[in-house]
């Protein structure tokens, strides 16, 4: 399982350059594949994953982030309930000795770049790393009760997370509340529901506020509501609407709920539309409320991200249009595209960094390898949970399928 084939060049994945077409989607959802741990492998030493690669080779010269060990931590989690949750353990740790040696405690925050040679290259962390440091400690608190392993984590998590209430950016502040439902699920309701709901309070503010007049074109169509707080559709916006529908939920909050809703489905219309290929928005410009949008380059965060948010939105919702858009971004990473090519590499458990106009970018770092995991795993589990009511023929949820229409 963990020996990769050389044989395999990432050269041959790219298609020609005039292959720049949507393909058919067939109906039938797209496999899933058991768990391998190739590409992990080469990516980790004793300290963590390294952050880059070139090709399907970790480039030590910019050593390791505590975004990607993080996101390895949550990724570890998933794999223990496909594998020997023994045999995980010795990774999870490595994970948690690394968040505890990120975490500045004159500052309450996590540093986040390290050299290949173990020095921290930056006196404080982004926002969005700390609150990646949170959810990948909650969850170890949620999937491990009652070891060494959780309390280690509920320790760090107790001192990183006051840090949190000046928090501003809003991606930050939405992975935050995920990361206290998840903290909440773990026993520490408590402890962490001031800071929930007054996160949830700050970002639904910022939606109500929008004002989402018709002024933009998309390729030339009609105008279209922006219902969005920034200028500039960027990066992992599934989050957002995400963390709305977890805080209604966890809250009791309809309005919540409602909101995120609204704010998920324009993502899911403008990203899909009456198509059957995801097509997230590139950062090759992002998207300007006033101005085109741009297609490439295209990246597996956006992909997994639309999969945590549609999943989520389904299990609170149970409306059947969440499960097409969780099967069309899981298919994106292979070959449900714009371009028509596979992205993720499912036998070497990899992914490449992004979705070019006419191909693949044949490095495979660590943010878009473990992307693609958390995705398969978090498919894994809905199917595991869709086939189990189906069976069960629990009431709302009997023959439902990924793929489902609305």
């Amino acid at each position: 399982m963990f020996e990769r084939d050389e044989r395999r060049d990432p050269e041959t994945r790219r298609p020609p350059s005039s292959g720049r077409f949507r393909l058919p989607v067939k109906s039938a959802p797209r496999p899933l594949y058991p768990v391998s741990r190739v590409h992990l492998a080469a990516m980790t030493d004793d300290t963590g994953i390294w952050q880059h690669a070139c090709g399907i080779e970790p480039d030590p010269e910019f050593g390791y982030c505590t975004d990607d060990i993080a996101r390895l931590l949550v990724v570890d989690l998933l794999h223990s309930r496909q594998l020997s949750a023994v045999a995980m353990r010795p990774h999870i740790r490595r994970s948690l000795v690394f968040l505890d040696e990120a975490f500045d405690r004159t500052t309450g925050r996590f540093l986040n770049f390290r050299n290949a040679d173990g020095r921290w290259l930056e006196a404080g962390a982004s926002e969005d790393s700390h609150a990646r440091a949170l959810a990948g400690l909650a969850a170890v608190m949620a999937e491990m009760p009652g070891t060494d392993e959780a309390e280690s984590a509920r320790l760090l998590f107790d001192r990183a997370l006051p840090a949190v209430a000046g928090f501003g950016a809003i991606r930050s502040i939405s992975r935050v509340i995920l990361a206290c439902d998840s903290a909440c699920q773990a026993g520490l309701v408590a402890a962490v529901m001031p800071t929930l709901e007054a996160l949830s309070g700050r970002l639904m503010a910022v939606f109500s506020g929008i004002d989402s007049a018709p002024e933009l074109m998309d390729a030339a169509t009609a105008p279209i509501a922006w219902p969005w707080p920034e200028s500039v559709l960027t990066y992992e916006n599934a989050l957002m609407p995400h963390a709305l529908i977890v805080a209604g939920r966890r809250l009791g909050r309809p309005a919540l709920i409602a909101s995120g809703s609204a704010v998920l489905d324009w993502l899911i219309d403008v990203q899909l539309g009456g198509g059957w290929v995801f097509s997230p928005v590139g950062n090759r410009g992002w998207w300007p409320r006033t101005g085109p949008r741009s297609r490439f380059d295209q990246q597996p965060i956006e992909a997994a991200t639309m999969v945590a948010a549609a999943t989520a939105a389904f299990a609170v919702t149970g409306r059947h249009r969440y499960l097409r858009a969780v099967d069309r971004a899981y298919g994106w990473f292979l070959g449900d595209n714009d371009v028509g090519i596979e992205i993720a590499d499912p036998i070497d458990g990899a992914c490449y960094d992004g979705l070019t106009p006419v191909g693949v970018n044949v490095n495979q770092g660590a943010e878009s390898t473990l992307m693609w995991l958390t995705a398969l795993e978090t498919v894994r589990e809905l199917r595991r949970k869709l086939d189990g009511a189906s069976t069960s023929h629990s009431e709302g949820m009997q023959g439902v399928k990924m793929g489902a229409q609305p």
